[in-house]
C-alpha cells in the first residue's frame, strides 16, 4: 500500500539547515520556527471573543501568545547579559490579562516579530560565545547564553501544544 502525498511541509528541523544561522543554533531556531508555523494554524478563524476565556480553568489562548513573545524577549535579554527593563516587567505583569483592544492577530504579529528578532540575534552570535555563562532573573540563577536560547525555544513549543488543547477544547464546546 503506497501512501498519499501529504500536502503539509515537514517540521522544520526535518527541512534542513537554516541559512546564517549556527550550526548549534540550528535546533534552537527550528523550534522557534515550528512554533511560529503552528501558532498560526491553530489560531486561524480563532474568534477573538474567545481571546482570553479559560475552560475548565485552562490559561487562555491569550495568555500562551502573550507568555511565549515574553519569554524569547526575556531570553533574548539575558543571553545578551541585559537586566530586564522596566517595560519588560510590565508586560510580564499584564501577561494573561483581558484586554478587548488585542487581537489574535496582534498576539500572533507580535510573537513574529519576536521569532525574526531571535533569529537575527541567533545569526550575529559566534558560536564561541554559546557556552559564555548568563544569570537569569533577581537571584542571578545560572545558565549560559546557549540554555537560554535553548529554554526560550523550547518553552514556546511546551506552550504552542497547552494552546492546542485549548483551542480544541473551545471547538469540541
Amino acid at each position: 500500500m503506497t501512501k498519499k502525498p501529504t500536502s503539509q511541509p515537514p517540521e522544520f528541523w526535518l527541512r534542513g539547515s537554516i541559512d546564517g544561522i549556527p550550526t548549534l543554533l540550528q535546533p534552537a531556531a527550528h523550534a522557534l520556527l515550528q512554533s511560529r508555523e503552528e501558532l498560526g494554524k491553530y489560531t486561524t478563524d480563532f474568534p477573538n471573543k474567545l481571546l482570553w476565556e479559560k475552560p475548565a480553568g485552562c490559561a487562555s489562548v491569550g495568555f500562551h501568545i502573550q507568555h511565549i513573545t515574553g519569554v524569547v524577549d526575556r531570553m533574548l535579554s539575558y543571553a545578551q547579559e541585559k537586566s530586564l527593563s522596566e517595560q519588560q516587567f510590565q508586560y510580564l505583569r499584564q501577561e494573561g490579562d483581558p484586554n478587548p483592544k488585542i487581537t489574535i492577530a496582534d498576539l500572533v504579529s507580535n510573537f513574529d516579530q519576536k521569532v525574526e528578532e531571535a533569529l537575527l540575534f541567533f545569526g550575529q552570535l559566534p558560536e564561541s560565545e554559546l557556552i559564555l555563562p548568563r544569570t537569569v532573573g533577581r537571584k542571578k540563577l545560572p545558565s549560559t547564553v546557549l540554555g537560554l536560547l535553548f529554554h526560550a525555544a523550547e518553552h514556546s513549543q511546551r506552550h504552542i501544544g497547552q494552546l492546542l488543547v485549548t483551542v480544541r477544547v473551545f471547538q469540541s464546546i
